[in-house]
């Protein structure tokens, strides 16, 4: 029997495609040379210098446009303004666009980033590093686009990003945390204060920092880089729930001060589900967030499956295409596509508030960590890239030929950071680590638990409350039935008995409103309640109108926000988590349509609800309501797996603790009402307190109605 071999050729089209070719339009080569006048009513790009072209020169300057080392995609996109501006982007000289000022700049940080890896490199040799070498040209693509949103107007920038060139990142933008950075290949790492909370830690490639920022003109802002577990693609959702939270604090409805950026690996960008669930949530308007940047580090390779085997598409990013993204996708040995494309793209985000994607495409020079052997799965792939000069070289070559940057300059700027890093390793072993610059701030939160304040109110606090509640305009034409619900709430508020679920869990957003907080619950039919139980929203029945009782109890209250999501779970409860890291004085939920629906946001609950303080010291408040119950619907209606909870749960059943307070080491809070009352407060006392734990809910279905199921 003999042996097989089998091709393993990469999708490469060999021939361009037949719309490329001016011969099947009917054209021949005689006509290269005619002259033709392109008179069109609304002129862009090429089209606004001249109107008369010669075909072959028409057809020479667009592959100088679109077919070297920069190409844009936007057929998909049907919206006519931003096609032209992109048009003009890609077509219109601008001497201004790219200067000699910008190529230094490119040079400068692309020299940092690479003698830093080098640096690694030769330190550590033997520890994973999850190096982004091979796609060096990613850190100046970041820091351009970071400078440029800061230009238009973003005064925080909130980034989302997985493990590789995570520790360059980290180094880059917090330099002057770099000797605590380095301590962690030394076996130190960031921990929090034990007499606040256990620690379980993380490895260095996860921890997220925040950082003030000046761009080389002056102007200032806040970035944070998120933490994240390993979990690629599953800080995406996150990450825009956190940047909506911060714009909804400060007011920012033109999502212009707060900007997220968030990067991907190609194989995860085309591969993971959450990409979809949570580019989805941009054109949402309870989730809006002006769009995100997408970086992808595209080194075409995912652990060692080759692209034909890892998408069905020739390219990674089709999945943007859904949401009306326009692509731009560059060489990254190419300094000048990299600086007109990230400059575009955080352009195209100010302006349109929209995401916009940046395929950065290069290789990977290591293995998938820098323990493996790449040679093993990709030994002509590995050949090649051995075989290679360092783009930091390359591009040395080329400055100092074209006088952007002299030798001497190069040499002294390279020393100086040699000497840097030097010294930084130096003092990594004895250095005392400040954790509280390693974690993401929040505001007003206190993380040693203290006693909660009292969660009652007064008779006639109830009574006015739900007066306000349950009022519904004579001239709103509410659904009968839901009107007698209303009327049937009152009268057990006024009898001051038989208050039920719905009404307990009203009464206590009622009274957190009040004070001034925010109530914001998303989930798939939250705002009736899956089980017809909630009705927080009236619909007209004669006209496109809707009256929210909630947001009617005063002039000074919070605001309301029942947010019907997507059909989806780890992307909404992704959202959500990040929402309630950004915004953790105000009020929180996540509602499954069936508890059992939580199976599909189960990445989310390992990942970041029940060990996100434990691993990076981040506080959250979020409630998970998870409806349950058996119900003769079978095993897929009946279970909110609170088996799954208590397995994850980490508090100490020996320690005792004061009544009113959780041990300092519990991770979250998983309970079980048996009464409207016991939900009411537990709801009032997630903010009635001056830390935050999640809060996880098995809320009834057929409970909701039952007459024993009520308080008074």
């Amino acid at each position: 029997m003999g042996t097989e071999y089998r091709h393993r050729n990469m999708r490469i089209a060999k021939e361009s495609p037949k719309e490329l070719d001016y011969k099947y339009y009917g054209f021949t080569d005689a006509d290269l040379e005619r002259e033709f006048t392109l008179d069109m009513a609304n002129p862009q790009g090429l089209f606004l210098t001249k109107k008369k072209w010669k075909l072959g020169e028409l057809i020479t300057t667009l592959r100088e446009k679109y077919c070297k080392t920069i190409g844009l995609e936007r057929a998909h996109i049907t919206d006519e303004a931003e096609t032209n501006w992109l048009i003009n982007k890609m077509e219109k000289t601008d001497p201004s666009e790219i200067t000699n000022a910008d190529r230094k700049y490119f040079f400068d940080c692309l020299q940092w980033t690479s003698l830093f890896e080098e640096f690694l490199y030769i330190k550590y040799t033997t520890t994973k590093r999850f190096s982004g070498s091979g796609s060096d040209s990613f850190l100046p693509c970041m820091k351009i686009v970071i400078n440029k949103a800061i230009d238009e107007g973003a005064e925080k920038i909130i980034i989302g990003m997985p493990h590789r060139g995570r520790v360059n990142v980290l180094a880059n933008l917090a330099f002057n945390k770099i000797k605590e950075l380095l301590a962690g290949f030394e076996g130190i790492v960031p921990r929090p204060d034990p007499q606040i909370w256990a620690s379980a830690g993380d490895v260095k490639y996860h921890l997220g920092s925040i950082y003030d920022y000046t761009t080389p003109n002056g102007k200032k802002a806040t970035i944070q880089l998120m933490p994240n577990p390993s979990h690629l693609e599953s800080i995406d959702p996150v990450t825009q729930g956190r940047v909506r939270a911060e714009q909804d604090i400060i007011g920012d409805t033109q999502r212009k001060k707060v900007v997220g950026i968030l990067f991907h690996g190609d194989a995860a960008f085309a591969g993971q589900g959450t990409v979809y669930e949570s580019l989805q949530l941009s054109g949402l308007q309870a989730y809006k967030y002006g769009g995100m940047i997408h970086i992808v580090v595209n080194n075409q390779i995912g652990f060692t499956t080759v692209p034909k085997d890892s998408r069905p598409a020739p390219c990674c990013t089709e999945i943007a295409k859904s949401i009306g993204a326009p692509i731009f996708r560059i060489n990254g040995e190419d300094p000048d596509s990299v600086i007109k494309a990230s400059k575009a793209c955080a352009e195209y985000r100010s302006k349109f508030a929209k995401d916009v994607v940046l395929d950065l495409i290069g290789y990977r020079l290591y293995g998938h960590n820098e323990l493996e052997q790449p040679a093993f799965t990709q030994p002509l792939m590995y050949k090649k890239v051995h075989s290679m000069k360092r783009l930091y070289d390359r591009i040395l070559d080329r400055y100092t030929a074209e006088g952007i940057v002299t030798k001497d300059q190069a040499v002294k700027q390279a020393d100086d950071l040699r000497k840097e890093l030097e010294e930084a390793y130096a003092g990594a072993k004895s250095v005392t680590i400040n954790w509280k610059d390693w974690i993401p701030k929040v505001t007003n939160i206190n993380p040693r638990p203290v006693k909660t304040k009292d969660t009652n109110l007064s008779k006639s606090e109830i009574y006015e409350l739900g007066e306000k509640i349950n009022y519904i305009p004579n001239d709103f034409d509410a659904h009968p039935l839901v009107r007698k619900v209303y009327e049937q709430r009152l009268k057990t508020i006024k009898d001051g008995k038989g208050m039920d679920w719905a009404t307990g869990e009203a009464l206590a957003w009622a009274s957190l409103l009040k004070d001034g907080h925010n109530i914001r619950i998303s989930g798939q039919d939250v705002q009736r309640g899956t089980f017809s139980h909630r009705h927080s929203y009236l619909h007209s029945q004669e006209k496109d109108a809707i009256y929210i009782p909630l947001m009617n109890i005063g002039p000074n209250q919070g605001t309301y926000s029942a947010c019907n999501s997507s059909l989806s779970e780890l992307g909404v409860l992704g959202y959500e988590i990040g929402y309630s890291y950004g915004d953790p004085n105000n009020l929180v939920l996540w509602e499954g349509q069936f508890g059992d629906f939580v199976n599909g946001g189960q990445l989310m609950i390992d990942g970041y609800i029940a060990s996100a303080e434990t691993k990076w010291g981040v506080q959250s408040g979020l409630v998970l309501l998870l409806p349950h119950g058996y119900d003769g619907q079978g095993s897929e209606h009946s279970s909110a797996r609170l088996e799954r909870f208590l397995q994850l749960s980490d508090d100490d059943p020996s320690v005792t603790r004061p009544p009113g307070q959780l041990n300092r080491f519990t991770n979250w809070q998983v309970i079980n009402c048996t009464k409207p009352a016991n939900y009411f407060h537990a709801l009032r006392r997630q903010l009635k307190r001056d830390y935050r734990k999640p809060l996880i809910v098995m809320s009834p279905k057929r409970l909701l109605r039952q007459r024993e199921v009520i308080s008074f």
